[in-house]
């Protein structure tokens, strides 16, 4: 009987729709009751990457993962920077991240309103610096080949401007293809921003046709936000520090991920697309509560004590400070064990 009643309320209530309003109720919860002594002004910065895991092959979501050399899916995560994870989002290995990172910024259902987003390099690129840049929030990558990133001249005829900076100069940007093409970029971006068509779809669409107009003038677009970007990149290192600090956090999001799905090797056995955005969802469900669990419990230790270990804390520690942490965890449950009773078996007597 309980299996049955089990199976029912799985089937009645463990929908991926429930679940993206229960992620987004706990991660709104995390956001009031944040003590702004503790964590600091309230962010209106996340950080998105991804994470492989495991999957049946029998599905058309799983893919071969050529770096990690195995067959599975990826869910893509943001985070904001004190660890509550606002979107998620199931995906194939070889889909696009930059897609998967516009769609996670549009479509969270939390009170987050999000300014700027930190990445990776895979979740980058022109498309996405120009697309981002109309959807009015900063992308800000983290590059590891930023020896081989060119500067894009404003205008024309500015070959000697710029004497020490010649070797990382490229060509003028083309500001009359983005003027001529000025309606058709605004119409895709407004089909984003209005979901009347996917992130994905529209990438997917511009990849086909590499000479499209539209597709050059988001170039152009987008080779100029990001020459911006990288001049403030270069020579600001508090904004170096900003990215690096948001990205950490989501990576030691994606390192707690295997300590919580710890069953079946890590992965997710099943081969319908629903189930498996259930698994990931309710992935990012239990680690929101822990969160949140833990925002809780350490406000109320440091505000012990007549504040006692708030006044002591440096600015040092309240950078080292996180509420993702797991060590008084105990998945596994509690076991006791009493060895002054017997186990009440009945021997059956012949």
């Amino acid at each position: 009987m309980e299996l049955f009643t089990i199976l029912y309320i799985q089937n009645k209530f463990i929908h991926k729709d429930h679940l993206r309003k229960a992620n987004a109720e706990v991660t709104n919860q995390i956001i009031y009751h944040r003590m702004k002594e503790v964590w600091g002004e309230s962010t209106t910065a996340c950080a998105s990457d991804s994470k492989h895991f495991g999957s049946w092959d029998q599905n058309l979501l799983t893919e071969w993962h050529p770096r990690y050399k195995k067959h599975g899916v990826m869910i893509y995560w943001h985070t904001d920077r004190k660890s509550a994870c606002i979107y998620s989002q199931l995906k194939t290995c070889l889909s696009s991240e930059v897609a998967a990172m516009m769609e996670g910024v549009l479509r969270h259902c939390t009170d987050m309103e999000i300014d700027r987003n930190y990445v990776d390099t895979h979740g980058q690129s022109v498309i996405a610096f120009a697309f981002c840049h109309l959807l009015d929030f900063k992308l800000m990558p983290r590059f590891k080949n930023i020896g081989l990133q060119r500067l894009y001249r404003p205008e024309a005829g500015m070959n000697e401007e710029y004497p020490h900076l010649q070797p990382v100069l490229s060509r003028p940007i083309n500001w009359d293809l983005i003027r001529q093409q000025y309606e058709q970029i605004i119409k895709f971006a407004t089909a984003l921003r209005l979901g009347t068509a996917s992130a994905e779809a529209i990438l997917k669409r511009f990849t086909r046709n590499t000479q499209h107009p539209t597709y050059q003038a988001l170039c152009e677009l987008g080779k100029a936000i990001k020459t911006v970007f990288l001049c403030d990149y270069l020579h600001f290192e508090e904004v170096r520090r900003e990215i690096h600090e948001g990205l950490n956090t989501v990576e030691h999001w994606n390192s707690v991920n295997n300590y919580i799905f710890y069953g079946k090797n890590s992965e997710i056995r099943f081969n319908s697309q629903e189930d498996q955005e259930v698994s990931a969802l309710s992935l990012q469900l239990l680690q929101n509560c822990l969160v949140y669990m833990n925002t809780l419990m350490v406000q109320e230790i440091l505000y012990n004590n007549n504040q006692y270990w708030l006044k002591n804390m440096t600015p040092e520690d309240f950078r080292g400070l996180t509420p993702l942490f797991y060590n008084h965890v105990n998945p596994y449950g509690t076991f006791k064990l009493d060895m002054n009773k017997r186990i009440p078996i009945n021997l059956k007597v012949s």
